[in-house]
């Protein structure tokens, strides 16, 4: 048993207190947290802080602490804890914005399906790939020692840029995975008749970079049109506002300016 040094959320307050951990779970100094792993069914990290959702409790555990021993909390959650587990390699990221990772490498460890996200582990990182970030999943070939291999290709958005993560594991075993990574993202699944051709040419040159003004020009489309375009993309869960453009026109004031500005 190990006992590492925390602080726990209690009513908007934090205490300070002590985390005792074993195998089958953790306990704290204050008697505020008395959890199994087993009975974890997510795991959320922002920053210093872990949020720990333990079946039948409405609102989550919060723990903060230093690097080092978020990430062994982390580690022993994600081993034992109630999700869908399978040992694996894995290279997260693999490929950030379209350029390879320099010195990325696989890593023995494992993959954990929880609620709110695909969580990659080893004894060196934990990294958590949230669900509703995920723009794709799939079975394509990487080249590993020489060979051409299966793997399980994870495209996500982190901040502005699609970033890669591969996940190699038996081949017995990777068809499964698959199949129940799909299942657990099908929600931000679209048929694919929710837009039409033009909304979906706009997004396609939103995903390119494009920004609205040389969209309304290579489009040929008015202000109004794209606003229109851009509205039901956010109706639909396509986009969301970043910057709201302003339109103005002068005052009496303001054209009293200008005129007396150029006059010669």
């Amino acid at each position: 048993m190990s006992n590492v040094p925390v602080k726990i959320e209690k009513q908007g307050k934090w205490i300070t207190a002590k985390l005792a951990l074993d195998k089958e779970g953790m306990k704290s100094s204050d008697n505020s947290v008395s959890v199994q792993y087993k009975s974890i069914v997510d795991l959320e990290a922002k920053g210093s802080v872990l949020n720990i959702t333990v079946r039948g409790q409405k609102e989550p555990i919060r723990i903060a602490s230093v690097a080092k021993v978020l990430s062994i909390l982390k580690r022993q959650i994600l081993a034992t804890c109630s999700a869908y587990r399978l040992s694996t390699f894995f290279m997260s990221p693999a490929v950030r914005g379209g350029v390879f990772v320099k010195n990325a490498a696989w890593e023995k460890g494992g993959i954990a399906v929880l609620i709110s996200g695909i969580w990659f582990f080893s004894k060196k990182n934990q990294i958590c790939v949230p669900l509703n970030d995920v723009a794709s999943i799939e079975m394509t070939k990487r080249e590993v020692q020489g060979k051409d291999v299966d793997v399980i290709k994870i495209d996500h958005i982190e901040g502005n840029e699609v970033v890669t993560s591969l996940v190699l594991c038996p081949v017995t075993t990777l068809q499964v995975l698959y199949n129940f990574l799909k299942e657990s993202t099908k929600g931000m699944d679209m048929a694919g008749h929710e837009i039409d051709p033009q909304s979906a040419q706009v997004a396609m040159l939103v995903y390119s970079g494009m920004d609205t003004a040389s969209i309304e020009n290579m489009l040929s489309l008015s202000q109004r049109d794209v606003d229109r375009i851009y509205e039901m993309l956010i109706k639909q869960g396509l986009a969301e506002v970043v910057v709201t453009r302003r339109e103005v026109k002068l005052t009496t004031k303001g054209v009293r300016f200008i005129s007396d500005a150029t006059k010669v």
